[in-house]
């Protein structure tokens, strides 16, 4: 026999009994609660003064019987019916208002947050002896599902054909929900969440506005945004309790299948954060991570990729459920879930010192190789900057190579090195690096360490600046800020401001941003160019000329760049 959940608390053992016979009722299928059983539940909540609810699914079976307080009841986990692509849970909550109040805002919060059926309240008038009910449900309407509320009535005359209705219904919430997904594309669909104490709206604007952009690199629908500022964060959910439960909701209402945040959630914000709901949720660093794991086509890149997925996941390693729960204390204490988890750790931790070792003997490989270079006495040039600046397409048209290149945050990941060939028998040597970007992980950053080590043996930084983003100043500043990081922060820097042609269309609209543009490029004394014009690198080769080759002058008008 199944037992009760809830407050159980001062009951007697027939009360008990009585609560646990419950689940031996059976409601017809075309009826949401029957006569009897309304009946039923109203005496047994009278006679403990509790409220008393039921989920019962489609089948007409009561799965748990949950026993609150006057004021309401707590639904527990339900397990046996996670929530999985179908938008409705399965389940109906039939439950008692012992002052015969109407559907609470707490109510209606279990209705959207669970996604049930169904939530019927059952409301009991002594002098009539008569039992009324007010029903609840879930809609399509647009911009997401709302909440049905009827009016109170006699429980003879609700005419509600379950057997069709919960069908008809979860029919219509799936059609809302692929009517409002991006050309019918099997998307993941995300809320992105940010939280922060410090800085100006605007720069939590503009982070989101990447956090967005991340999202579409990862293929994944970005439904809406929150961006909230508290003067100080909650250590369990990041935003208030009450905040988070409207996320929630919406999340579920937009039909989002996840929760992506702005900012790095601890593993106990995580637990937090998934315990009140069943959609994913990760942070900006586990979405990069994911990118990174998508674009890595080299053995590199790949070994690389995965020593920082395994770092990151290592803090994060959690057991769920009593399975993974310490039994008791002290040595001999730990349940088999606990030795389970430890297994996991262990196992994850030796992967990663095999992943550092491989990592090593590629670095020694790579070492040798940029030694030979060096021994050669080639000039070597590395172009750094932002994500999506333009660096594998300048280096495409330098060298006349085909380097993937994409209108995508990362949409190459590893290394590339061409020769560039001037006359006289002059060449270069360039090499394309990974993007950077704000807030860059750090088993990331720690991880990429030995690919960009590259950097160390550049003669000249080549950094390329995306001079149609408003923010570009800022990203200056944070590739500036990661290259201190590794300690290249001395570097010799050439800054080259990217997408002129894009500048030039925004002269006719944004006067002041395009001003703005030209005045930083003069005071550092950085060059204007666009990657997709061949015929405005003139200038960019002229410079490299001056400054590996002072004495030479060349018309760089019909220079020609080969492929190593």
């Amino acid at each position: 026999m199944k037992e009760p959940y809830g407050n159980l608390a001062g009951l007697k053992q027939s009360q008990i009994q009585a609560l646990e016979r419950l689940y031996r009722r059976r409601v017809p299928p075309a009826e949401f609660c029957s006569s009897e059983l309304a009946a039923r539940l109203v005496e047994i909540s009278s006679d403990i003064r509790r409220q008393l609810g039921i989920l019962v699914n489609r089948q007409g079976m009561v799965e748990y019987v949950v026993v609150g307080d006057e004021k309401g009841l707590v639904i527990p986990e339900l397990r046996d019916y996670p929530l999985g692509k179908h938008p409705l849970r399965g389940l109906r909550l039939i439950h008692t208002h012992l002052k015969n109040e109407p559907v609470s805002e707490d109510d209606i919060t279990d209705l959207a947050l669970l996604r049930l059926d169904l939530l019927a309240a059952l409301l009991f008038t002594p002098e009539r002896q008569q039992i009324s009910a007010q029903i609840a449900h879930l809609s399509p309407a647009h911009g997401g599902p709302s909440t049905i509320t009827g009016p109170v009535a006699p429980l003879d005359r609700i005419d509600l054909d379950c057997s069709h209705f919960f069908s008809e219904l979860e029919a219509d919430l799936e059609r809302a929900v692929r009517t409002t997904s991006r050309g019918g594309e099997a998307l993941e669909r995300a809320i992105l969440i940010s939280v922060t104490t410090g800085g100006t709206r605007q720069d939590a604007e503009d982070s989101i506005a990447e956090l967005r952009e991340l999202a579409r690199t990862a293929s994944i629908e970005a439904l809406d945004t929150f961006i909230q500022r508290p003067r100080k964060l909650n250590p369990r959910f990041l935003m208030g309790e009450g905040k988070m439960r409207d996320v929630v909701i919406r999340a579920l209402q937009r039909g989002a299948t996840m929760l992506v945040f702005d900012q790095e959630l601890t593993p106990a914000q995580i637990r937090s954060i998934s315990a009140m709901t069943e959609l994913k949720v990760i942070d900006r660093s586990q979405l990069i991570l994911d990118i990174f794991a998508r674009r890595a086509k080299s053995l590199d890149g790949k070994v690389q990729v995965e020593l920082a997925q395994l770092k990151y996941l290592l803090p994060r390693l959690t057991g769920r459920g009593v399975q993974m729960s310490r039994l008791m204390g002290g040595i001999g204490g730990r349940g088999p879930g606990e030795t389970k988890l430890e297994t996991d750790r262990r196992r994850i931790r030796d992967r990663i010192a095999s992943l550092e070792r491989e990592l090593k003997e590629l670095s020694r490989g790579r070492d040798q190789r940029r030694r030979q270079r060096v021994k050669a006495g080639v000039p070597i040039i590395s172009i750094v900057g932002y994500t999506n600046a333009g660096k594998s397409t300048l280096l495409n048209a330098l060298t006349q190579s085909e380097v993937f290149t994409e209108d995508l945050l990362f949409a190459t990941l590893d290394t590339s090195t061409r020769r560039l060939r001037f006359p006289r028998e002059r060449e270069v040597i360039i090499t394309d690096t990974v993007g950077f970007i704000r807030s860059l992980p750090a088993s990331l950053l720690g991880a990429f360490k030995a690919t960009l080590e590259e950097l160390q043996d550049a003669d000249l930084l080549l950094h390329l600046v995306d001079a149609a983003n408003p923010r570009f100043e800022d990203q200056i500043a944070q590739v500036r800020a990661i290259l201190a990081e590794l300690g290249l922060g001395e570097k010799p820097e050439l800054l080259v401001f990217n997408k002129a042609d894009i500048l030039n269309d925004l002269k006719k609209k944004d006067t002041v941003a395009f001003l703005k543009v030209r005045q930083v490029a003069r005071t550092t004394g950085g060059l204007t160019i666009s990657a997709r014009d061949r015929k405005s690198l003139a200038p960019l080769l002229e410079e490299l000329q001056r400054r590996f080759w002072p004495s030479e002058q060349t018309d760089f008008g019909t220079t020609t760049q080969t492929e190593p």
